[in-house]
């Protein structure tokens, strides 16, 4: 019996007409699901489905998903966040045949979650290096919810363990936010007012979990800017808003500017103090993913 689902032209490119053809016709169509986004259960008989496809090296993964939710898409993922998802995945789900796709790279260290959200750490931009002598500074990532006016916006806080630089500056000045401003990243005066969405960056979030932030890349398409170790859980209340606006913002502050606060309300107290004293940039990232 025919599905209620929708391929997307990217999917059918990477699966090939025939497969897409054969999702249509419900030959390899679940009727119900678990949706990839929200994590609740789907019924592609009775409801828009969107099929999901995540491509890593060697294997690509096709999940399904409430088309409420999010619309049918290919979702870039590393060979190793890959083969750790499909433990997670329904049942249901269809494993088809590999395709090639960008994967997302950089080293990273994993970090304690907190109560604010999530928290983890990773490598520095390519653009820039740590100059604290000896030390390499690693990216602190922190996730909660911040009002802009009355509507809650899924944020990630990102704070550099020490001064980054410019390549070759080894003076130990810290040049992390004039760094993300030559990017595009804007300073923020006002936290109730939503940055400008920065155009070619996003943040991935698959199968509910944090995976990492993007940047343009030269050659075109996205690039890893910060990649979590593992998968960061975050709230539901976050993933939520996420889902909702279909974006991200992303605050970035110097070392030692906003540090790890265990509650969001305290989160929003140290991002306004590093506000006043001209110590923040932001933008909206565009949601990429689930």
């Amino acid at each position: 019996m025919p599905r209620m689902l929708a391929v997307s032209d990217e999917v059918r490119s990477e699966i090939g007409d025939d497969e897409a053809d054969r999702l249509l016709g419900g030959a390899h169509t679940p009727d119900s699901y678990e949706c990839t986004s929200c994590r609740t259960p789907g019924d592609s008989l009775q409801e828009p489905t969107s099929t999901v496809l995540f491509v890593g090296e060697e294997t690509a993964v096709l999940a399904f998903a409430h088309a409420r939710c999010i619309p049918s898409q290919v979702v870039p993922v590393s060979e190793e966040q890959l083969v750790g998802a499909v433990r997670s995945i329904s049942q249901a789900q269809t494993e088809v045949p590999a395709v090639p796709g960008p994967v997302i790279p950089g080293p990273a260290v994993p970090n304690p979650a907190q109560s604010a959200g999530a928290q983890a750490t990773g490598a520095p931009s390519a653009g820039a290096q740590a100059t604290a002598p000896g030390q390499a500074a690693i990216l602190g990532i922190t996730c909660g919810l911040v009002l802009h006016g009355d509507t809650g916006h899924a944020a990630v806080v990102v704070e550099p363990t020490g001064p980054v630089g410019r390549p070759g500056n080894t003076s130990g000045t810290d040049e992390f936010l004039d760094l993300l401003q030559d990017a595009g990243f804007q300073p923020v005066t006002d936290l109730d007012k939503t940055p400008d969405q920065l155009a070619g960056w996003s943040v991935l979030v698959a199968m509910g979990k944090l995976h990492a932030i993007l940047q343009p890349a030269a050659a075109g398409g996205s690039t890893g800017w910060w990649q979590a170790h593992q998968p960061l859980q975050v709230t539901d209340a976050w993933r939520f808003a996420a889902n909702q606006l279909t974006e991200v913002t992303m605050y970035a502050v110097p070392a030692g500017m906003v540090g790890r606060q265990p509650r969001e309300d305290l989160l929003r107290q140290a991002l306004e103090r590093a506000v006043a004293l001209g110590q923040v940039v932001g933008a909206s990232l565009p949601l990429a993913g689930t």
